[in-house]
């Protein structure tokens, strides 16, 4: 019998919904908010849900059900330790992941991980897409397989997305995704950061993340350890 489907380890950067308590109409509500913040970043994004904190049960079907009503997809669970509770999990159809494995094991596959890595951060970026006239609310810009120089605004509501690095000269006020095929040596440069949200390789700070010294100031974005660095330009 022929074999039309081959099976690979991969890696992918997923977020992580932390509940710290099992009040799931308040979790859901600030969850609704931060979505609401980037809806075409976040919608139909693949999260896990860390659940170390919480002590008492866990409906776990309600839980599914209200992420999903955020536009939010949830896939795993990960700090759950009590035999009851992964199964419960399992059960309403979430997968099990802890320190050691996550989506995979990371031991297992560093070696075709960084090999992965390697490729893409070495992947030549031959042209510049250059944008002069302001990105205005509601407009998308992809410069696929390139860097992304906008010389003018980004305004609230709009996104600028580049495989490579991303320079702004002018206000960023909606939002930037560098390295959006996860190469993580990617940049972003602003002349005055005011973002709704940026991202570097699939991490990403919104608004409420970046502290007040960066806040309308020339910053350079760089991805450390999968972390976001901000530094001043000044």
């Amino acid at each position: 019998m022929s074999n039309n489907i081959e099976l690979k380890g991969s890696s992918f950067t997923l977020s992580v919904i932390h509940l710290h308590d099992n009040d799931l109409d308040k979790a859901i509500q600030n969850l609704n908010h931060k979505v609401q913040q980037a809806p075409s970043f976040f919608s139909s994004a693949p999260v896990v849900i860390n659940i170390s904190k919480i002590k008492q049960s866990v409906d776990f079907n309600l839980l599914k059900k209200e992420i999903f009503s955020t536009g939010l997809v949830p896939v795993g669970i990960t700090g759950c330790s009590q035999p009851e509770l992964i199964e419960n999990a399992r059960q309403s159809g979430f997968a099990i992941m802890n320190a050691g494995r996550q989506i995979v094991n990371h031991h297992d596959e560093k070696p075709h991980q960084e090999n992965n890595q390697t490729e893409t951060s070495n992947k030549e970026h031959s042209k510049t897409k250059i944008i002069k006239t302001p990105v205005r609310s509601g407009q998308q810009i992809y410069a696929q397989d390139c860097d992304l120089v906008v010389m003018n605004n980004v305004s609230a509501g709009a996104e600028i997305i580049s495989d490579g690095n991303i320079h702004i000269y002018g206000t960023l006020r909606g939002r930037a995704i560098a390295g959006a095929q996860g190469n993580q040596e990617s940049i972003i440069f602003c002349n005055n950061l005011k973002p709704e949200l940026i991202s570097i390789a699939g991490n990403y700070w919104l608004s409420e993340n970046i502290a007040k010294d960066y806040w309308a100031q020339p910053t350079l974005t760089t991805l450390q350890n999968n972390n976001l660095n901000i530094q001043l330009l000044v």
